[in-house]
């Protein structure tokens, strides 16, 4: 199949959440499948200082009346080809925000529309979010290619009608009150980043007021659970880490525990019971919920706790006035650092993720293939990727907690912190968690089915891809 994706971000280069980490990883794995699979991002202004860029364009275009670049460059560390719109609107350095941000992915969605009907011509578009919301409604008259829309963040839905009217072509059959209604309406499929949340999205707690047309399209719709870029994110191979390790070396973990306590300014305690964040400082991510507990849970165990992120200034400067309080028992970074990430995933004992909502989650996936024990609530993605310990029958990859308050939170972790007492038990928990298949492969299976269902087709997989996907697990295991 040709499916090319269309977004606003991809990693390693171009990241602000979750959706930058599927669009730098799937295709990958798409294309090791067999499939030609490319991406078209916009030509973002600090692209340069983050790889190699073409001089010349391989397409000019024409779209709401401005011209526009298109050049033809790789996804670093990969062989997944990569299409970069240029036009000035994008040449300051930052992927949101401005006055201009509706105009500008409006702009570059036409720009895609332009691209694909005159350039490369997709069996498949794969879109993701609003910023890419008109690309299935301006997709509708061209039978032969199909749309997939693709749900990271539901509570932002893009320009409103009455701006898109005005600013682009709004076909006569158009509907939808806004970019994401329109695409929800237009797609050929429409799937949510976990099956979970694909579900709480159609009630009026998580709809974000489209849980009415969300059940109504129920029939196309569906989750799939991210998965995590195996090669990439590989504790046995990662070179930001001090000291290599898997799920059959578990003892040489610990070094990576000092090292990381050296590097934010913890006190070296290899018994600490090590808790970690890396995360937005917003609201979603539960950060009011752990500040109401933190002061007592510190002042009755032996926690450290280091904190990875930046956010709301509200909770950037209370945790900063509680880490000056237990100074060498909480560190709190707020910054972005992937190396820094990595290096808390491997070193922390636990990883807190008391998310109010989360539409899938990429860092607990990420702690438990470096070993750290994820402590989350019973939400989205998280109830898909983190089952609960249960020492008696030897299952389980983590903590949970059900309810959205502080008691319930602290309950959780202090049964971690119990836990974490029985050294032998912890050690099978670990293993059990770092070997969960948390790799693309899996995932990608199931982005197939759904694009061959997206084209009338019967949404199955080919023996020869069934025997990849397994062969390529295997290789990925810890």
């Amino acid at each position: 199949m040709r499916i090319l994706f269309v977004s606003a971000e991809a990693t390693p280069i171009a990241k602000a959440g979750g959706m930058g980490d599927v669009v730098g990883a799937l295709p990958k794995a798409l294309r090791q499948l067999g499939h030609d699979v490319r991406i078209f991002m916009p030509y973002y202004g600090f692209l340069n200082q983050k790889m190699e860029l073409p001089s010349e364009p391989v397409w000019w275009g024409t779209a709401m009346f401005n011209d526009f670049a298109v050049y033809e460059t790789t996804l670093p560390d990969s062989d997944v080809p990569l299409y970069l719109f240029g036009h000035p609107a994008f040449d300051h350095c930052g992927i949101y925000g401005g006055m201009d941000e509706y105009w500008r992915f409006t702009f570059f969605s036409n720009g895609a529309a332009e691209f694909i009907w005159n350039h490369w011509k997709p069996q498949i578009v794969h879109c993701h979010d609003w910023h890419t919301g008109m690309i299935p409604v301006w997709m509708h008259q061209s039978p032969d290619i199909s749309s997939v829309f693709t749900i990271h963040n539901l509570a932002y839905q893009g320009p409103g009608r009455g701006f898109l009217e005005q600013t682009t072509w709004c076909p006569w059959y158009m509907d939808g009150d806004n970019a994401m209604a329109s695409a929800l309406m237009f797609a050929n499929q429409v799937n949510t980043v976990s099956p979970t949340y694909a579900e709480q999205i159609k009630t009026k707690l998580y709809g974000e007021k489209l849980e009415g047309l969300l059940s109504w399209i129920s029939g196309k719709s569906r989750g799939i659970v991210n998965g995590i870029d195996a090669e990439r994110y590989n504790p046995s191979t990662d070179t930001y880490i001090p000291q290599t390790f898997s799920s059959e070396t578990l003892d040489d973990r610990a070094a990576n525990k000092v090292a990381l306590q050296e590097e934010v300014g913890l006190t070296v305690n290899k018994k600490a019971f090590l808790m970690a964040m890396v995360t937005r400082l917003v609201e979603q991510k539960g950060i009011d919920l752990l500040m109401q507990i933190l002061e007592q849970f510190m002042s009755y165990t032996d926690a450290q706790l280091v904190i990875l992120g930046t956010g709301d200034r509200h909770y950037e400067t209370q945790l900063w006035q509680m880490a000056y309080r237990h100074k060498g028992r909480m560190s709190v970074q707020l910054l972005y650092n992937d190396g820094l990430s990595r290096r808390i995933y491997a070193g922390s004992d636990v990883y807190l993720m008391p998310s109010r909502f989360e539409p899938c989650g990429i860092s607990q996936m990420m702690a438990m293939r470096y070993g750290s024990i994820p402590i989350v609530r019973r939400t989205g993605g998280l109830v898909d990727t983190v089952a609960f310990h249960d020492p008696i029958e030897q299952t389980g990859t983590g903590f949970a907690f059900d309810r959205y308050e502080p008691l319930d939170m602290y309950t959780c972790m202090v049964r971690a912190w119990e836990s974490f007492r029985y050294k032998d038990e912890w050690k099978k928990l670990q293993q059990r968690a770092m070997r969960t298949d948390f790799s693309w492969y899996n995932p990608a299976g199931e982005y197939l089915k759904m694009y061959r269902q997206s084209m009338g087709a019967e949404p199955v997989l080919t023996e020869d891809e069934m025997d990849k996907i397994q062969h390529l697990i295997k290789e990925n295991q810890l």
